[in-house]
């Protein structure tokens, strides 16, 4: 029986970082608010029932096997797509609500978090590394 981690190939994970990007990019341009809810109904669903849209169609395009691309560890990203999720979800309702500065705070929050991810470094992968470290130390 192998005990392989659960793992999402690296592409697919930056395709839903971009999408995360450009619908905030175009919620700030075209003040359309509600293509906020693009990512954010993605995620709610990947987080809920497992099955990502966005990563689904981007599955579709890979040219290799999804196993010889480098492996994103699926709880990682999980972590990850909660905050963004938060976030959206704050951003989207703000808003509605017409609290621009909190809509813009929110927003700004998951879209920079997802660009510098897709430069190369994972804020809430450093977060939930820092999480993980203090549980383990208050346990022992």
């Amino acid at each position: 029986m192998s005990t392989k981690p659960r793992s999402i190939p690296r592409p697919l994970v930056r395709v839903n970082q971009w999408v995360i990007v450009l619908s905030v990019v175009a919620a700030w341009l075209s003040g359309l608010y509600w293509i906020l809810a693009i990512p954010l109904a993605a995620g709610l669903l990947g987080l809920f029932t497992g099955f990502n849209p966005v990563i689904r169609l981007a599955r579709l395009f890979l040219r290799k096997p999804a196993s010889s691309y480098i492996p994103e560890d699926w709880n990682e990203q999980q972590f990850n797509q909660t905050i963004a999720v938060v976030c959206l979800s704050v951003g989207l309702v703000s808003y509605i609500q017409q609290w621009t500065t909190t809509a813009y705070i929110f927003t700004a929050l998951v879209g920079t978090a997802a660009f510098v991810a897709i430069l190369g470094f994972c804020v809430g992968c450093f977060m939930r590394y820092q999480l993980l470290r203090l549980r383990r130390a208050y346990k022992s």
